[in-house]
This record gives structure tokens, sequence and C-alpha cells, in this order.
């Protein structure tokens, strides 16, 4: 890093832009000059670029041709730690740093000058009568409680022209405001009184609120039980952020959990924090970027891309449900954010707190090897329990055909409605049914673009492809053999298994919880509150259930099929199969009723299995980190995962086997190299991928020599390649 600070005007100065290019381009410093990490609009060719003043420029190139910088945007300067932390990043992940420099300034308008806007709020007035489209205009006010958007803005999320938006405020029932585009937030007060904590609690706080005062980096893994109170324990942590006058930054693994934290948030501090997700508006993401920037946001509540905001002060990162698989993202810039929320707290000595019930293995081992401190929550908050888990012998049960609910579970559920209480059916599996098959002649209906199946979703009344999301309607006759009236469902999903519960239980109000079933996440958040407050007696779920969610009626979970997750060849197989039971397992219970959960297994002898119904968590960890030590891979050996891909098979397989001719700079380091080989699903989008995967000691240079490695190789056509460094999946 360059040691100026700021460049007069006509100084060279080098910018790194956020387009595809390999190096930073040289500009003329702007009339009054610019500092150092500035945001900068440039041109390049015919356009107008973003940019950030990375140094001084490199001087080889002719300065009597060099372009100034257009102007400076009036935002803070990137500072020094955000800069390294994008290098470091970019280093680690291989990924270019253009590349970085976009996650960095995803803000909408972020290049917009200062100015007043019109925005629009709910008025007093009453529409003197009601179409559907002026109903729409008010609901998206009512979802967003009370929020202001821009006319245009209002007008794009109800899909109803601007005229609509018009003739509400003339009739009163907007009202119109001048108002600066972007404000502070509200100010959080942590001496406001905290919840009642226990002694375990309140000694993990006091340590928590320690690391945060020394002003110095450090992780510490927060393990308690579903419902030990986790997070009134590290909101203690944010208020010690708050009154050291750092910022604090919350990574929440679902949408649909932000709505129940930010009102414990307001609870605890007074106002609501800053939310950074995909289901804030254009113009909220814009204001947090900038005030985050400035300071004037002291707490983020955020999905994994929030890491990336330009803090001033970063004090504080919490990452909840630390082992869930969401925080890795599988496109684009492939990184972990629990890695990368490690590697920024250590660039601005914050301290980090990866909070779980069920920690990944990565953590675990850290913690064990003393890297990362350890705090222990071993009993639930208040008078809950946890519930009693026990397993259900499928090889016992008396089950008609395309019937999935045991007797045994069946009998639970019911006098679980007796009670008043609520029951949870947990299966892994969206839409109705995994494959179709045609009874004449064995075909299964594939998508035309993957080699993959396709769900059907009754709901919907499609196919749907769920790896390039295609979707045709379910064929009255084979694709294959032209049979009509022979295509049927195999297999159980959850629309499948609600159709069972609704035939077992006809009375009964019934939920289904799946990602596909519902528009945005401010639907879904509020489906989760109707089921809170009771709104149902049984509810379906896919994994987004296993996520933190509080059902206080809740007391019996059923596990369709826990051996689903324990099938195929993934390494961390045992190991997510472990996580998500007794995630899931963990939602009954959490109130005064005590709880219960019910596995339906075909391998009840299974360790995994024992293991969950035992609760020995200590041991489990132990025999798996012991199998991955002996197998040398992660967390006790390095991978990565190439995948490359193209329209031509022929071409991506000799790209794969001259690769794998070349694998000097892997043998140098004693890294091993596997494949070329059809990835697991062979062709998405109608793309062919060819996988490689290489194997490393722990502590080896492992980017350096994929760096090398990749380095001379030339793409030709529409071929590409993908690096994902510690791969968390392996399709």
């Amino acid at each position: 890093m360059s040691g100026q600070e700021f460049f007069q005007a006509g100084e060279r100065v080098g910018v790194l832009t956020t387009q595809p290019l390999d190096r930073l381009l040289d500009y003329r410093a702007p009339e009054g000059g610019c500092f150092l990490g500035a945001y900068v609009e440039v041109p390049l060719g015919p356009r107008k670029v973003l940019g950030v003043v990375w140094g001084p420029g490199a001087g080889d190139f002719d300065s009597a041709k060099l372009r100034a910088v257009i102007r400076v945007l009036d935002v803070a300067p990137m500072r020094t730690e955000m800069r390294q932390f994008l290098g470091k990043a970019a280093d680690y992940t291989l990924t270019p740093m253009p590349a970085m420099l976009r996650l960095a300034t995803r803000a909408p308008g972020l290049s917009d000058p200062p100015s007043m806007r019109k925005i629009l709020r709910r008025g007093d007035g009453v529409p003197d009568r009601m179409t559907d489209a002026r109903s729409r205009v008010l609901g998206v006010l009512e979802d967003y409680g009370g929020l202001a958007f821009t006319p245009r803005e209002l007008a794009d999320m109800a899909d109803v022209t601007p005229s609509v938006v018009k003739g509400l405020v003339k009739q009163g029932t907007l009202r119109e405001e001048e108002a600066p585009r972007d404000t502070p937030y509200p100010h959080l007060d942590p001496e406001l009184p905290s919840k009642q904590l226990t002694e375990d609690q309140a000694k993990a706080a006091q340590a928590l609120a320690e690391g945060v005062h020394s002003g110095c980096y450090g992780t510490t893994l927060l393990k308690g039980v579903t419902g030990s109170g986790k997070t009134e324990v590290y909101l203690e942590a944010v208020a010690a952020a708050l009154r050291a006058g750092r910022q604090a930054l919350v990574l929440l693994p679902e949408i649909a959990l932000t709505a129940e934290f930010l009102t414990r948030v307001e609870a605890r501090f007074g106002a609501k924090p800053a939310e950074w997700h995909s289901g804030a508006t254009m113009t909220e993401r814009r204001r947090v970027w900038k005030m985050v920037g400035q300071g004037a946001a002291q707490l983020v509540i955020g999905a994994r891309s929030s890491l990336f905001l330009p803090f001033r002060d970063l004090g504080l990162i919490i990452v909840d449900e630390e082992h869930d698989t969401s925080y890795k993202q599988e496109d684009g810039v492939l990184y972990s954010a629990r890695d990368m929320a490690v590697l920024r707290a250590a660039m601005c000595s914050a301290q980090v707190v990866l909070a779980s019930a069920t920690p990944s293995l990565e953590t675990w081992a850290n913690a064990e090897a003393g890297k990362y401190k350890r705090l222990n929550l071993t009993s639930r908050f208040g008078a809950s329990v946890l519930p009693d888990m026990r397993a259900v012998d499928m090889r016992s049960e008396d089950l008609l055909p395309s019937t999935w609910i045991s007797p045994t579970l069946k009998q639970a559920m019911k006098l679980r409605m007796e009670r008043g209480e609520q029951s949870l059916l947990f299966l892994n599996r969206r839409g109705f049914a995994p494959v179709t098959i045609c009874r004449a002649c064995g075909a299964q209906v594939a998508c035309d673009h993957c080699d993959a199946r396709m769900v059907e979703h009754r709901f919907m009344k499609r196919l749907m492809c769920h790896q390039c999301g295609e979707t045709k309607p379910v064929p009255e006759a084979c694709p294959s053999c032209e049979v009509e009236g022979k295509m049927a469902p195999v297999g159980p999903g959850i629309e499948r298994l609600a159709e069972e519960a609704a035939a077992l239980f006809p009375e009964a109000r019934i939920a289904v919880l799946s990602s596909d079933l519902f528009g945005s996440a401010r639907a879904l958040k509020q489906r989760i509150e109707e089921i809170a407050a009771g709104e149902a007696d049984i509810i379906l779920g896919t994994q987004l259930v296993a996520k933190g969610h509080n059902f206080p009626l809740l007391t019996l979970v059923g596990v369709i099929d826990a051996d689903l997750g324990l099938q195929g060849s993934d390494l961390r197989a045992a190991e997510r199969t472990f996580q998500l039971m007794r995630q899931v397992a963990g939602r009954a219970g959490r109130a005064e009723r005590p709880g219960e959960a019910l596995m339906q297994t075909f391998q009840p002898e299974h360790p995994v299995i024992r293991a969950i119904l035992s609760g020995d968590e200590e041991n489990f960890w132990k025999a798996e980190a012991a199998e991955r030590q002996a197998a040398g891979v992660p967390p006790y050996g390095r991978m990565a995962g190439i995948i490359l891909s193209g329209p031509d098979l022929a071409a991506v397989f000799d790209l794969g086997n001259a690769m794998a001719r070349n694998d000097g700079p892997l043998r140098r380091i004693g890294a091993q190299l596997f494949g070329p080989a059809p990835a697991p699903i062979a062709r998405v989008r109608g793309r062919h991928r060819v996988r490689l995967l290489v194997k490393a000691p722990k502590g080896v240079p492992l980017q350096e020599a994929l760096a090398r490695w990749t380095a001379p190789l030339r793409l030709k056509g529409d071929l590409r390649l993908s690096i994902d460094i510690d791969p968390q999946s392996f399709f």
C-alpha cells in the first residue's frame, strides 16, 4: 500500500475499477485533488465507470494522454483496512480484484449526487373507492411497516402504473414529503435494561464484553443447546461494542429470521438497526451503505454480503448459526462468509463470535486447537427443557403404500391436536415428488437443459428443474414412449406430505414452509409470524424451518426421512445430517411445554443416528475429526474444486486433460489431483460440467500453486473455469 494519502490536482493516480480488467488504470487527479481510497467516476472508452483510488499511478503510460478523473463521489473514502481485506480475500479465493470491488460497491445510486427527494408515506385520507391496484399499493406500505418509498419504487413494488400512486396522493391517502436521500439511523442505547440472564449466560456475556473492550482481534465459539439464549448473550457483546463507540455486524443465515430478531434488538436498544439483505428496498440499501461509511449506522443486521460494507470502525462481528451452508457463496465470487468474517475482523482489530448449537467441524477443531476461545451454554433458558428424542424404526412400522407418516408419528400428532399444541413434520425436499416416471417404459422426466430430474410442484401444476429453474407442464403422455395416462410421481416432496397430512387430519390447519412457495421474503416472514401466533396446527417444512425460528406452541417434531442426508459421497454428509437433525429437533419445546422429536429411520443403528439421539455431541465430533484427519481432508487438509464448463463436452474434457497433464505446480507442494471427471450434475443450463479436485496437506501454499498452474491457460470460445477454495458442496 502507498504511503501517500492525498494526491494534488493533475497528479497521476492508479484507479481500481469495477470492470473486468487485470490492472489498475492511470488517471490525473481532478481539480481539488483526491484522497487515497476515494470513490471516483472515471472515463473508460465512451463510458463512465466507478472506481477507487488505489495508490499512485504506475507511470507506464504517456502522461500527455492521461484522462482526468471526472469527479470524486461524496462518500467517505475506502479505509486502508478495507482495501487490505479485499486484497487478502482476493488472494485467498483467487478472485480478480475488480470482482471483489464489485462486492464492496453494491449500492444502487452510489454515484448520485446528494439531494432532496420526494418520498411517500401513508396519509390520513381514505380512497373514494378501493380498487385492486390501490389495495396493492397500501398493502406494500403495510408489509414494510410504515417505511417511506419514492413514487417510482412504490409503483414498481405494487406493480401498478405511476398514475395509481398519483391518484392516492391527490386524495390524501398517501402523504408526500421532501427528505434527504440518506439519513442517519436512530441512536441505539446500550444502557437500556437487558433481560435477566442466568449465571451461565452472564459469565459468557461478561467474557464476550471483555473481548470487545480489549480492542484486539479474537474469535470465540459460543456453543449452546437450542433455546439456551445465545442471542441474549451476544446482544450484550453488541452493547459493549456500542459503549466503546464501535460498530457491530450480525450475520443471519436466513432473511425470514430478521423480523423476530429486529424486534428483539429494538426491545434491547430502543430502536431498529440497519438491515442489509435482498428483502430490503433499493433506497434502504443505498442509505445503509452510505451511513455505515459515515459511522451513522451503529449496528447492521445482514446477509453474507454485508461483510463488504464500508464500516468506519467495525468492532464486533456475530455469525449466528455459523454452521449454516448458506454462508457459502456458490456463484460469482466463491467465498465462505464465516471465514471472511474472521479475516475482516483480523484486519480491523475486531472480535468475532461464532454462535451455534451444532458448530461446523472446522470451528470445533479451531476451538479444540486453541485458535478460538470457547464458551458453552449447557441448559435451555427459563422453564423450557430439551426435547425427548427417539427413533421410529420404519422396518417395524405397518405403513400403507405411497404414505410416509408412520402410525407412531400419527398417534403423537393426534395427541398434540387434542392438547391444542403444534406439530412440525420435516422433509428436506421441495415440491410434490422428486421424480416423475412412466409406468409403461420406465423413463423419468428430465430437464432439457440439465442432467437433473424434474420435480413436480403440484401447487404450481408444473414440473421444475431445481438446477436451472426451467419449468414445464406435467405431461399427459410420456415424452419417451408417448403412452398416455401412465405418468406417476415417485417419492415424497413436502407438498405430497401436506396432502397426506390433510387426509389424516382433515380438521387441522396446515401450513407449508418452503422457500419456493413464497413470492417475497416479507410474505415468508409474515407467515412465520402467523404460525408463531398459533394460526396452524401442523407445520410442514423443508430446511428453512431448522434456522432459528421460535414457535411457542410447537411440542412435536417428526423427521420423515432421517436417512436422507446420509446418502452420497459428500465428506460432510454425516456432519450436516447431525447438525440438521439436532437443529430441527430443537424447534420443539422452546416454551413451558415439554417437547418430543421422533426420527423416522430405516437405520436406527447408524452411528450418526445414534449420536443424534444420545446427544453425545463431543464424542461425535471427536470421531468425525479422527476420520477426517486420517483421510487428510478439511479441516486437517486443504481442498480446492475446479469446475470447467462449456457447450461442447469434448472441448471441456480436452481442457481438463491438458490441465491434468501439466500439474507440476501442484505436485511440487505435495498436492494430489483427481480427475477430470463429469461433475455429479454434469450439465446445467445446457453447459457440460467437468470437475477436478485438488487435495493438499495443511499448511502448504495451495493458492500460489493453483495460480501458477492455471496462469498459462487461455480459455477459448465459451469455455469457463472456476476455482472453489475449501468447497462446501461437490455437485
